[in-house]
């Protein structure tokens, strides 16, 4: 499920590093983590919906190993990102 035009801005202009930053780590997974949850609303609701489960998973991972490369590379912007976002690492 894609996340509207204007709610993609808000979070890339949150989330940017400097103007005009739109494939950061930090942008990436701040707009992965948006539609995930969105995402697991909708299969609260639509529980047979196999195929955005499967979507899902696969957002859930590239996430995953993102927050990774940047908790290697990074430490500090990590644990920025993480405590911003709300993730339990």
């Amino acid at each position: 499920m894609a996340i509207a035009a204007e709610s993609k801005k808000q979070v890339v202009e949150q989330f940017a590093i400097k103007k005009g930053d739109n494939g950061s780590p930090e942008v990436q997974v701040a707009l992965l983590t948006q539609t995930i949850l969105h995402l697991t609303d909708h299969l609260r609701v639509h529980k047979k919906d196999y195929t955005s489960r499967r979507g899902l998973l696969m957002m859930v991972g590239r996430r995953s190993k993102l927050l990774k490369y940047l908790r290697l590379s990074h430490p500090e912007r990590y644990v920025k990102l993480i405590a911003r976002l709300g993730l339990r690492r």
